[in-house]
């Protein structure tokens, strides 16, 4: 499964000479007494302001990030399968399927303001899922079957608060993928999510499996594996309002994530589940569903050369 999102640092830090430091040095010694100076006149607006690059840390009022911002609204959630359960953890929300044991589909939304948050230490055991009514899944389901604990809801994601972190955990929240998959492409797509969320400030993100032509199973539970996993990112901020989905086939790749684009409009007819009913007009859903501009999405090729030259060769 993917690694915990570092906080990207969009300025490059590299070694400097001794003249620059000493000029870095005389120039803030210059700027510190200048500030004394002038402090109590006001010339200076100390109020700071946000910096142009991620920062790895937390509240300054030393709140944490799971008090002060629980999620209310879930207008933004899909409509699927009757017969599945609807869960809503405290982060996330998710559709449960009994007959396969993993989730339909699984909701949230990813903002800046999370991704700047301080990360907690990663969650270390995998759990029951005590909210699905008729049980879920089991860690020893996957345990030797050859496939892996595949996180929906990336654990990078919700690396926030340790009440995100453990709800990630939960069994309800994962499905078997191979270790070539998960540790490669998907991957991969998860940190790029990360990367458009912190630049458009919030994305709605629902990822899931595509179940149709499920011929395997592993474990007591008989956890199905999927063949297929989309994910579908829409985001609503500002005036330029736009929507992107993936389905990738459940397998190791050397092709570029947008190679497996697609609307959001092909997702639910792969899936037969209604995405973003209820959050915006009926006009401006069927603008978003039925076409994307991959333009309007930009994907990082260091990222893409680091996968195919070193993660699909662990």
């Amino acid at each position: 499964m993917a690694q915990l999102r570092r906080n990207h640092e969009k300025n490059k830090r590299g070694g400097q000479s001794f003249a620059k430091r000493i000029g870095t040095f005389t120039l803030l010694l210059i700027g510190a007494i200048c500030y004394g100076f002038y402090e109590c006149s006001g010339v200076f607006d100390t109020s700071g302001s946000e910096s142009s690059y991620h920062q790895d840390r937390g509240s300054e009022s030393g709140e944490s990030y799971d008090d002060a911002n629980p999620v209310s609204d879930r207008s933004f959630l899909p409509k699927g399968n009757n017969s599945n359960q609807v869960v809503h953890h405290k982060y996330y929300s998710l559709s449960y399927n009994d007959t396969y044991e993993i989730p339909e589909w699984v909701a949230y939304e990813l903002t800046s303001k999370s991704l700047k948050a301080k990360n907690v230490p990663r969650a270390k055991k995998f759990k029951i899922d005590p909210d699905v009514k008729r049980g879920s899944a089991k860690h020893s389901d996957y345990t030797r079957s050859g496939y892996t604990r595949g996180h929906m809801a990336p654990a990078g994601d919700m690396a926030f608060s340790k009440t995100a972190m453990q709800e990630t955990f939960y069994m309800s929240n994962m499905a078997p993928q191979v270790r070539d998959f998960n540790n490669g492409i998907w991957r991969e797509l998860e940190e790029q999510v990360r990367d458009w969320a912190y630049d458009d400030k919030a994305l709605y993100v629902v990822s899931g499996p595509i179940m149709d032509g499920i011929q395997e199973s592993i474990g007591k539970n008989d956890v199905g594996v999927p063949k297929a996993f989309y994910k579908i990112l829409l985001d609503m901020e500002g005036r330029d309002k736009k929507a992107i989905a993936f389905i990738m086939p459940h397998a190791r790749s050397d092709k570029r994530i947008q190679d497996y684009a697609v609307t959001v409009d092909e997702v639910e007819q792969r899936t037969g589940i209604d995405f973003f009913p209820e959050l915006t007009d009926d006009i401006e859903e069927e603008r978003l569903e039925s076409s994307f501009n991959i333009k309007k999405w930009k994907f990082d090729n260091k990222r893409y050369r680091l996968r195919v030259e070193k993660w699909n060769k662990q």
